[in-house]
């Protein structure tokens, strides 16, 4: 796996003539040291429509300086990055496009721009000599690949545009309140922010590479997509009188608020959205990015199937197939993780007295065998051409969704109407439960009712932007619902592993007494679950929790 740095920084501009101001004293900087110049070369890597270039993300094979390699850039949060670093090659080293994939598809990546980069660093470091910043000060040359592969040396006659930067990253425990001292300091100087997000982006602009025609970026709930469609569009018009389609195909805000259309579709992008950027994390195996992308398809799967009077379903039902594939897939390595930190809290709380064999070992080992068979098949699954396939298909139904009649109408009467008629099928699914005898035929009947109650919760989270805070409540009402259930089924879950665990420690000559004993308090815990369930459902399922939402 490639080197990662997490990169904090602030990006400034300067005319050739402004100079940079003394930052002694500022923050905890008592002095600033000069640590030399460098001369970068940097050949930037895209997909010839500027798919990375669009979600923030950049790829470049750099030589000169301190760490001459290949380097991955993915955005965390604004001024914040992460960036990977493999060794220097010919072309971009595997376990750097990997992590792109989700972006680029199967595109090509080529060279699309070359920056040479005189750097001058100084370092800020405080009263006991340890670093707290750098402010590299770059005079930058760019050029369109296609003319600067073989650049050389910058010619005055050759194409390609020039300025003036100034970086400055933490590289100890100086926090962002430093960055935000030394940022006034600049300013005050003549200092600007930066006009671009980051060097290839200006590059782009200035040399005439701007992002026209460019794969548009997967927009977050509320913002407009880059770039339309006309086919979209003109399906949304067809959609309904409410309001001409805008933007792939969702219908314009107008004195009455959204169309259906535009709050289901803008959902959907949500997730999709979630899904795509999550790959490289679940790829690079950060916590929680498995449960994250799981979570994201399988609430675009409930999209699709309770706002059907919204997107055709003969359309949406395969790309439901797919996803309940990827969540499964994903779901083998997360329900690992959430089963053994129970079973290690349960046997934490069993008294030493009472722990008899090597118990702490036997679920280690059993977890660990069954997270590296996981991991690799879930790797897998992400190089495959099934995911990608998927990920296409996405993309294809974000461009043209296909959006039915009521995708026109004002959002509350559609939303309010999706959402009861999940929460109908939650309470028959509740009742049934709730009669249902005691043992496997009840354990089944309230896993149904969880996974009801999930996908209502889902459209309730989804019709917030059209409903507002009775969507909301709803929502976390329901949740409640969901967790007990939930919490229900992990338990019938481990009582199933801790069964298995007994067996092979009985095979062993062990003894199953301690995982027996796990197993009866999970057997109690259930009852108890149970127990409590009329109450909880009582409460969610009050008639003006449910009026609250009409229109």
């Amino acid at each position: 796996m490639a080197d990662t740095v997490r990169e904090i920084e602030r990006k400034y501009e300067a005319d050739d003539d402004t100079r940079l101001p003394d930052l002694t004293g500022i923050d905890r900087v008592a002095a600033v040291v000069e640590a030399g110049t460098e001369d970068l070369d940097a050949v930037y890597y895209d997909t010839p429509d500027q798919r990375l270039a669009a979600a923030g993300v950049t790829l470049r094979r750099r030589t000169g300086g301190r760490d001459a390699g290949w380097h991955l850039k993915l955005p965390v949060a604004p001024g914040v990055r992460d960036e990977l670093r493999a060794p220097l090659s010919e072309t971009p080293p595997p376990e750097l496009t990997a992590l792109v994939r989700s972006r680029v598809l199967d595109g090509e990546l080529v060279p699309v721009v070359r920056l040479r980069t005189r750097r001058t660093v100084r370092v800020l470091n405080d009263a006991a000599g340890a670093p707290l910043a750098e402010v590299a000060e770059d005079a930058v040359h760019a050029w369109p690949a296609a003319g600067a592969v073989d650049a050389g040396t910058a010619d005055a006659g050759r194409a390609g545009a020039r300025w003036r930067e100034i970086e400055v990253e933490l590289t100890g425990d100086g926090g962002t309140g430093l960055l935000d001292e030394v940022g006034r300091a600049l300013t005050a100087a003549g200092v600007r922010p930066a006009s671009a997000a980051s060097k290839l982006a200006r590059a782009l602009a200035e040399t005439g590479q701007g992002r026209d025609g460019a794969a548009p970026p997967i927009a977050g709930p509320g913002e407009r997509p880059a770039h339309g469609s006309g086919k979209a569009a003109a399906k949304g018009k067809a959609a309904g009188a409410k309001g001409k389609a805008k933007g792939k195909g969702a219908g314009k805000r107008g004195k009455k608020g959204p169309t259906a259309g535009e709050v289901v579709l803008d959902y959907a992008r949500e997730q999709v959205r979630v899904i795509i950027e999550l790959d490289p994390a679940v790829r690079r195996d950060l916590p929680d990015a498995v449960h994250r992308m799981r979570v994201a398809t399988r609430r675009l799967r409930s999209a699709f199937r309770s706002y059907t009077k919204v997107l055709d379903r003969a359309a949406t039902r395969p790309i439901g197939v797919e996803l309940k594939w990827l969540a499964a897939e994903l779901g083998v390595e997360r329900d690992r993780e959430v089963l053994t930190e129970r079973l290690r809290e349960g046997l934490a709380e069993v008294p030493a007295t009472l722990r008899l064999g090597p118990v702490d070992a036997r679920l280690r080992i059993w977890s660990e065998r069954r997270r590296a068979g996981a991991r690799d098949r879930l790797l897998d699954v992400l190089d495959g051409p099934r995911y990608l396939a998927l990920l296409k298909t996405l993309h294809a139904f974000l461009e043209e969704p296909p959006l039915r009649k009521a995708a026109g109408r004002p959002a509350p009467e559609v939303a309010a109407g999706a959402v009861l008629k999940d929460y109908r099928r939650l309470a028959r699914r509740t009742e049934a439960a709730l009669a249902a005898p005691a043992g496997r035929e009840r354990d089944e009947a309230l896993h149904g009712a969880r996974k009801a109650a999930k996908r209502t919760r889902y459209a309730a989270e989804a019709a917030r932007p059209a409903l507002g805070r009775p969507a909301k409540r709803f929502a976390k009402r329901t949740k409640r619902v969901q967790q007990l259930l939930g919490d229900h089924q992990d338990s019938v879950v481990a009582r199933g592993t801790l069964r298995e665990l007994a067996t092979q420690a009985q095979r062993a000559g062990e003894g199953g007494f301690t995982f027996g004993l796990l197993y009866g308090r999970e057997e109690a815990l259930a009852a108890d679950r149970e127990r409590a369930l009329p109450d909880v459902w009582r409460k969610a399922s009050r008639r003006k929790h449910r009026a609250a939402l009409r229109p």
